[in-house]
């Protein structure tokens, strides 16, 4: 299983060498971005909003298959034995992160399409054969369409926290290797999701909702760092050698100033304002949460890639 995630540059133990390029860091962006709008729309479903004619529940689901099928193909760019993809398919390994995440990644399509046909468009209940058939189903039956909604949230919950798992299974690479690591990336996504949503969403309702959501996540998000660095700092010198890279080493300005910085206090700031209605909502810290979320999503990569368990001089 784990021969078919070699990427082209095999070299998993020399630190100075890249192992993973774009693709993997895009590829956890989008997982975790869809894995937010999962949640979002799973909540707006269960609440019952999926009968307001503004509901963003409408079109996340549309917008969460071509993200989710961007990542896929990012990830697809980075496997190096592309015609053996298929043997994902044929086993599952309760104790492999890649064969749990090959599975969710196929049960979230299906749950999307679900979504989408709890209140389909005109086109799609027009056009398309049995698509109005299932639309009256759902209709009559409304606590189908709540348990549709828990599952939605469960299973986004699953694909946020699976983005981060894949890397903290890497124990080889001392930055990755923190159990909370998949919790950082849950929350990471759902601020980036709640941010796109606000910024999009058709009903005032929503954008003010989201933006107050989005401001917890962030909150959360910090001081989920802080944890995050705290084992770092109490495990063995490698662990905090790894740290530094992130907080005083080469990969310090990018961490402080994009992830940290633009991509959550400044953002924080704009829309605790907003929120109070001290100044206008704006696409600005939307923006830079977004923005923030994929930085996260590089630094890491990156920064854990030189991450070993030989002291380096890196971090110094």
């Amino acid at each position: 299983m784990n021969e078919l995630y070699s990427t082209r540059n095999n070299n998993l133990i020399d630190p100075y060498v890249h192992v993973w390029g774009w693709e993997i860091p895009v590829y956890l962006f989008l997982g975790g971005f869809v894995a937010g709008m999962m949640m979002i729309s799973g909540y707006f479903i269960f609440k019952g909003r999926y009968k307001e004619e503004k509901c963003s529940c409408h079109y996340l689901p549309v917008i969460s298959i071509i993200a989710l099928s961007l990542g896929m193909f990012a990830l697809f760019l980075d496997i190096e034995y592309k015609v053996h993809v298929w043997r994902f398919y044929t086993t599952f390994q309760v104790t492999s992160p890649m064969s749990w995440g090959s599975w969710i990644l196929i049960l979230v399509y299906p749950a999307l399409i679900i979504m989408l046909l709890i209140n389909p468009n005109y086109f799609l209940k027009e056009k398309i054969p049995y698509v109005k058939k299932i639309n009256e189903f759902f209709s009559k039956h409304p606590y189908l369409v709540k348990n549709i909604g828990i599952g939605n949230m469960i299973l986004g919950g699953m694909l946020g926290i699976y983005t981060g798992i894949l890397l903290s299974s890497l124990v080889a690479r001392p930055l990755w290797n923190s159990s909370i690591l998949g919790m950082l990336f849950l929350i990471s996504g759902l601020s980036s999701a709640a941010a796109f949503v606000h910024m999009i969403a058709k009903d005032r309702y929503e954008r003010e909702l989201l933006a107050k959501a989005d401001n917890g996540f962030l909150i959360i998000e910090l001081f989920i760092f802080l944890l995050f660095f705290i084992g770092l700092f109490t495990a063995t010198q490698v662990h905090i050698d790894a740290a530094n890279l992130l907080l005083n080493g080469p990969y310090a300005p990018v961490f402080w100033v994009f992830v940290i910085g633009l991509g959550i206090i400044i953002p924080l700031i704009i829309q605790s304002l907003a929120v109070n209605h001290k100044i206008q909502h704006t696409a600005l810290a939307p923006i830079l949460v977004i923005l923030g979320g994929l930085f996260l999503r590089f630094v890491i990569v990156e920064a854990g890639q030189y991450s070993t368990w030989i002291t380096t001089t890196l971090a110094k």
